[in-house]
């Protein structure tokens, strides 16, 4: 362990809060000063904000500007995300600017790698019912290391230099994981043959439960309109079928199929195939899947989407011959068996790419980060 002093944040850092003008005074979102909350902290430097405000806001609310090359936390909504910022910034009540009182002692970089390398520990510590978050005490209160300026240059070299790579291999990674999907997508969209309605070739019920009928480690799969599937310890179908969402906060649908003895919630489409000589169960499964966007599109409901049964039944789907069902299922479940195993590994990568920026992180504020250490971290 390094000889380095450790001092409370509060000490060497003011913590400054912000706020949000009140937005029944429209004219206040009509300036020039950005005004960050935390849905602008996509990537390490903050550079764009969704909406930018006027002196007059800034003076009449809470919120502060944070000056430019100085660095923010969110300490409730989005806990524990860092940010650089390159330009002045006002900020709202789920962000602190920490800013050094002495760059003589303390320098941003480091002070940024530090806060990135604590975010897991500032998470853990998150309080609250619906929104966790953490008070200005316990940010104050955070132990940081002061090695030398000198050092603290050191290490910032060495993470920078290490980060540059360990992004592009994420970009890169993140990149082969949605061409992955997209292969997939653009099969199951170029099946296009002769459509017709629906409601032609299939029943359509739906369940009778509240979604909060499940029970744990139930006999049966219970199917409400969430992607996970629960259980419950009585049956209302024995069947083959195809599962709807029939509501969703954002209007992201899901499509399931199953067969056997299963329940449902009461807002969950359970379709039943009329005729299996004219429409198989599996390429309906995947017609359906091909038809969330529109089914998203065409959906209800302010706060909360929801698909009539009319719009299912009128949602025109591809009926091919069953010859040919069967030959474009072969190709979509082989495709589909590859496409998995693909964005396994690839989410397996951005798994361990994760976990050595952290361990890169520790190494640093625990005095333990040398370039050749991290050659080897990263070139194993």
């Amino acid at each position: 362990m390094s000889n380095w002093n450790y001092k409370p944040l509060g000490e060497v850092c003011d913590v400054i809060g912000g706020g949000t003008p009140s937005k029944e005074n429209p004219i206040f979102y009509t300036g020039d000063i950005p005004w960050a909350t935390v849905r602008d902290m996509k990537s390490d430097i903050l550079s764009q904000t969704e909406f930018c405000i006027t002196g007059e806001a800034v003076r009449a609310s809470p919120t502060n500007i944070i000056k430019a090359n100085n660095v923010i936390i969110a300490t409730r909504v989005g806990l524990g995300k860092v940010c650089l910022l390159n330009q002045d910034t006002a900020i709202n009540q789920d962000l602190r600017g920490i800013i050094p009182k002495s760059l003589d002692f303390l320098i941003v970089p480091f002070l940024y790698w530090w806060l990135k390398s604590i975010a897991p520990q500032i998470i853990e510590a998150g309080t609250g019912a619906t929104v966790q978050g953490v008070k200005l005490p316990f940010i104050k209160s955070l132990p940081i290391p002061l090695p030398s300026p000198k050092e603290q240059k050191r290490i910032v070299a060495i993470l920078d230099e290490a980060f540059v790579g360990i992004n592009q291999a994420i970009a890169n990674t993140e990149k082969n994981l949605a061409n992955a999907r997209e292969l997939f997508d653009s099969y199951l969209e170029s099946t296009s043959h002769n459509k017709k309605p629906l409601g032609n070739f299939v029943n359509i019920k739906t369940g009778k439960l509240d979604a909060n009928a499940a029970v744990v480690n139930g006999i049966y799969p219970f199917f409400t309109c969430s992607r996970e599937i629960y259980q419950i310890d009585n049956f209302a179908f024995d069947c083959e079928a195809v599962l709807l969402a029939g509501n969703n906060a954002s209007g992201d649908f899901n499509v399931k199929h199953f067969r056997g003895k299963f329940n449902a919630y009461q807002r969950t489409y359970v379709i039943t195939i009329k005729n299996e000589k004219e429409l198989l169960y599996r390429f309906l499964y995947y017609q359906l899947i091909k038809s969330l966007k529109e089914l998203k599109n065409k959906s209800v409901g302010a706060g909360t989407k929801f698909l009539k049964l009319g719009m299912i039944q009128n949602l025109e789907i591809d009926i091919p011959p069953i010859t040919l069902q069967q030959n474009i299922l072969d190709k979509l479940e082989n495709l589909s068996i590859g496409t998995a195993n693909l964005i396994t590994i690839y989410q397996q990568k951005l798994q361990a790419l994760a976990e050595l920026k952290q361990s890169l992180l520790q190494k640093a504020f625990s005095g333990e980060l040398t370039a050749n250490n991290v050659d080897k971290l990263v070139n194993p």
